[in-house]
């Protein structure tokens, strides 16, 4: 019974946990190097060289295409996926918006991937910049 279904879902859940943590350690490590008031762009920047330092494996600005029915109505980029895991969505706004939210639900959807990390470096503390968002398929 060492490879039923359960145990194989709470290793995903388990490696899915680590690569969220550490993504969001580097992500408070740029936050607290950089500070609030810069670009999204810069945020990325800094956070990519990061999660190299990390050794966690990441694509930047994704292509990904949107599914209506079947057919391919168009295409969205994702600032990075991690590990080929999660989907983060960087901001550099006075605050998380729900419009961000719904962006990335459809962003997981579009990927089929179940996490995804909201993350808004214009604040004081970036734990109060963080969403963390689990789809349920």
């Amino acid at each position: 019974m060492g490879n039923s279904v359960y145990e194989k879902t709470e290793r995903s859940r388990t490696e899915l946990d680590r690569i969220s943590y550490l993504t969001i350690g580097a992500a408070i490590e740029v936050h607290r190097i950089l500070g609030p008031g810069l670009l999204e762009s810069i945020y990325e920047e800094a956070l990519c060289s990061e999660l190299v330092t990390r050794k966690l494996s990441f694509s930047r600005q994704v292509p990904t295409r949107v599914m209506y029915k079947q057919h391919s109505v168009g295409e969205v980029r994702l600032d990075l996926v991690v590990c080929g895991q999660i989907v983060l969505e960087l901001k550099a706004t006075d605050g998380i918006a729900p419009i961000h939210v719904a962006q990335l639900l459809s962003y997981l959807k579009a990927t089929r991937l179940r996490l995804g990390l909201l993350i808004n470096f214009n604040v004081a503390e970036l734990r109060r910049g963080i969403k963390r968002l689990v789809l349920d398929v």
